[in-house]
């Protein structure tokens, strides 16, 4: 008998990223890396779906696999409302809410839309996402922001950063709702996130104007100022959007979105290249010194990864600057697809709830 295939996919800012799953045995994985010349090519972030989807077909068609044995395909969940963490269903209700971008336009909206694209091709395979990025646990006291007319939200790489914490968590032969921990996903864009007992307390909105600046997003920018610019009548609201997210960060003060070649850059004696490595860790660092008060200073242990955490010596920065508060622990790269492959398993084989968007 043919075992089931599940199909995680997970788009990100800068890469689609895809694994074929054999019950619980990853047989493809592949990524996907899209430059920020071909990605400025998309007004919208659905303009991108069938860009993305036809990618991972062609990936999958050369490979040969029988996509009719996939039973089920889980992509990255995407800015819907608010909810719990856990494994949905992709359904209509979900599949308009990111097609309209109701809490924001990115890059993770086409995982939902990719899977039931893809699914409603099959005889029996099922669309789910898991842990999305709106994924919402904030304390009551971390929602104000100063002024009443906008809250604070919780915009996060939750799929990653619960992964990750699990990870760490078995590692230590304890349980993740035992834990105090500070993760940072540091990739596209960057969250860092105070964990405490299970519960993400406090994190950074990681898509658009808050915490670090990352390869394409300018993290916080002082209002002021930011106020002064949207009102110059030197840009569009589009453009200042798209300054803000997807043309902002490392890709506006250096023209690339590659945070390897800005370290490569930087190797090679280029001082505003490495003056931006600097700055970046500077500001992850600064972040994680608050979420450490947050959590009243009892942190079990620091959590970095991301893209970004396979270079030594910009961790290095950030280890030298909050080492002091605790441990730290580095996770190069993500566990998503593995996270998104086991919930799928888990859901077709009803061994967790599928919950119902509404």
């Amino acid at each position: 008998m043919n075992k089931r295939l599940i199909l995680a996919i997970n788009p990100g800012s800068t890469s689609t990223k895809f694994a074929l799953f054999e019950e619980d045995q990853m047989i493809v994985g592949k990524t996907l890396r899209h430059s920020a010349c071909e990605i400025s090519g998309f007004k919208k972030i659905t303009d991108q779906f069938h860009f993305r989807k036809d990618l991972i077909m062609k990936e999958l068609h050369e490979i040969g696999t029988d996509l009719s044995r996939v039973a089920a395909i889980v992509g990255r969940g995407g800015l819907v409302k608010p909810i719990e963490s856990g494994i949905y269903r992709v359904n209509k209700k979900m599949k308009d809410d990111l097609k309209a971008g109701i809490m924001g336009e990115h890059a993770s909206n086409l995982g939902g839309l990719i899977a039931d694209d893809i699914a409603s091709t099959l005889p029996s395979a099922v669309a789910f996402i898991v842990d999305p990025v709106v994924v919402d646990e904030l304390q009551p006291v971390a929602r104000l922001s100063g002024h009443p007319e906008i809250e604070r939200i919780s915009i996060f790489h939750a799929l990653n950063q619960k992964a990750v914490a699990r990870t760490f968590a078995g590692s230590a032969a304890r349980n993740y709702e035992d834990l105090n921990l500070i993760i940072a996903h540091m990739g596209g864009g960057i969250s860092v996130g105070a964990h405490e007992k299970g519960k993400v307390i406090d994190v950074n909105n990681a898509l658009n104007g808050d915490g670090p600046f990352s390869p394409e997003r300018s993290g916080g920018l002082p209002a002021g100022q930011l106020i002064d610019l949207c009102f110059s009548g030197r840009f569009s609201y589009s453009e200042m959007k798209s300054m803000v997210t997807g043309r902002g960060g490392i890709v506006a003060y250096l023209g690339t979105n590659s945070f390897m070649e800005v370290c490569e850059k930087a190797l090679n004696g280029d001082e505003k290249a490495a003056l931006i490595i600097d700055a970046v860790a500077y500001q992850v660092s600064k972040e994680i010194g608050a979420m450490a008060s947050v959590l009243k200073g009892e942190v079990d242990a620091i959590l970095l990864t991301g893209g970004l955490a396979y270079q030594d010596v910009f961790v290095k920065k950030i280890i030298s600057m909050t080492g002091y508060i605790s441990k730290v622990v580095v996770y190069p790269g993500e566990d998503e697809i593995k996270a998104l492959a086991f919930n799928g398993l888990l859901a077709i084989d009803g061994k967790i709830e599928i919950k119902t968007y509404d």
